[in-house]
């Protein structure tokens, strides 16, 4: 239990940590730039600590679920250049005056809120600290500093990871030894006690003898051993191993069997009836263990890539991903293993990782910080989504205002001034009630139905 509540403070303080980066990320290109920023916070709700340093109030609040930072004029005036008085809820009547009594609609109401709460934050003779007073191509580095900080941090994790753990790999030293023959068909996992056992039990192959050779054929990896059996039904082999220091020769014969086929990325191959297709080769009965292999520095961006592309991926079918989840959740069905999972389900596997005594203390860590590593990715890949209030939400706007900006001047028309990204606060209104209503299923998914990862 102990090891298991280690693991997942390993992970919480890691994901602290990362928020904290990726909100220095955001304030230390902002303070560069000469804004004012009133808050840089850890979490969210109500405040634990805080100190003031000059200006800004840093503090770590109840809620470790994000961060943010506070920078005074977020959103510019209305396109008349006023801001109109503050309503106190989305029903509030607004007067201007020498305009007659009206009643906005709640999304107007919206926008008119976010724009007064905006300039509230411009104290005065602040105005040229504004954010949005900046040039567009500031704004884009100050909204990308956060994303870009968590990819910092996952590409130096990722080199920790491959550079000085490795990564598993098959070996040539067998780690396993199958007692009988179940062919891929079979429903039972266990063996009878009439079962025929399996050619290499039967020939004295144990847990931990290395593969020398194969028929007079060196074997320098699992795969060519593989080869081998798989092609050799019914045709004594003669394996030579090593076995504490000594070579020891044993004659094996490959059983013919049914296994299931894969292709070359590992998914299972249907036959036209849709069911999974199967092929008789040669079967042995052994298990390669892993072993741990440092990779070069060359590695370490494509390793990054790799898992940006697969967050890029599961982000573009999430609205599926989240029907499995419900469905999972809610039904008998299991958890899809690659599907998303909630920061409960990330604290769960890492206390499942550290608790588990075959696994060694260095692999422990290389896989809690992989999964530090694939948090930061994810963390990248999420705040670039075009959408506010994700980051990638105010890129969106700055680009689309520079957009504007260069074709008025290429046609020589007036200056259209600074996007009114306040109007899109009902759109960012329903984004942040569908990203809580999907964390919320998740964490209760990760509660009732968690991904199983380790049988």
């Amino acid at each position: 239990m102990l090891l298991f509540i280690l693991g997942v403070a390993v992970v919480v303080v890691g994901l602290a940590l990362s928020i904290g980066l990726h909100e220095i990320g955001h304030l230390v290109p902002a303070k560069l730039f000469g804004v004012k920023v009133t808050q840089y916070m850890i979490g969210f709700g109500p405040t634990l600590w805080s100190k003031r340093k000059g200006e800004t109030e840093y503090g770590v609040k109840a809620i470790p679920m994000g961060g943010y930072i506070s920078m005074i004029g977020m959103f510019p005036p209305g396109e008349d250049g006023q801001v109109r008085g503050a309503s106190t809820g989305f029903f509030q009547t607004l007067v201007q005056e020498g305009e007659p009594q009206r009643k906005p609609g709640r999304m107007a109401t919206m926008v008119e809120e976010a724009r007064q709460a905006s300039a509230d934050t411009i104290g005065h003779g602040e105005d040229h600290r504004a954010f949005y007073r900046l040039p567009v191509f500031k704004r884009i580095i100050i909204m990308l500093g956060g994303p870009a900080m968590n990819l910092v941090i996952a590409v130096v994790l990722f080199a920790i990871l491959l550079m000085g753990f490795g990564v598993a790999q098959p070996s040539t030293t067998i780690g396993s030894v199958s007692s009988c023959v179940l062919p891929a068909t079979s429903q039972r996992t266990s063996c009878a006690a009439d079962d025929e056992a399996a050619p290499g039990a039967a020939a004295g192959l144990r847990p931990g003898d290395r593969l020398v050779s194969i028929n007079g054929n060196a074997i320098s990896s699992w795969d060519e051993s593989t080869e081998i059996i798989r092609t050799s039904a019914g045709t004594p082999l003669n394996v030579v191993v090593e076995r504490d220091g000594t070579r020891q020769n044993l004659t094996v014969t490959p059983r013919l069997t049914e296994r299931y086929i894969y292709d070359a990325d590992g998914t299972q191959v249907t036959d036209a009836a849709g069911k999974p297709a199967v092929e008789s080769v040669g079967f042995v009965g052994i298990g390669p263990a892993g072993q741990l292999v440092r990779q070069p520095a060359s590695a370490v961006l494509p390793a990054v890539g790799e898992n940006i592309g697969a967050v890029v991926h599961m982000i573009a079918h999430l609205p599926q991903r989240l029907v499995d989840v419900a469905n999972a959740a809610f039904g008998p069905g299991e958890r899809d293993p690659n599907g998303p999972i909630s920061v409960v389900g990330v604290g769960r596997v890492a206390g499942e990782i550290a608790s588990i005594d075959a696994i060694p203390v260095a692999s422990k860590v290389a896989s809690l910080l992989g999964l530090l590593a694939s948090l930061n990715i994810a963390l990248f890949v999420f705040n670039l989504v075009p959408l506010m209030p994700l980051d990638g939400g105010h890129v969106a706007g700055a680009l689309w205002e520079g957009l504007r900006r260069f074709v008025a001047r290429l046609f020589g028309r007036p200056d259209p001034g600074p996007v009114d990204i306040a109007k899109l606060m009902p759109l960012t209104f329903a984004v942040v009630i569908v990203l809580g209503a999907m964390s919320l299923l998740l964490v209760y998914a990760d509660i009732v139905k968690p991904v199983n990862l380790f049988g």
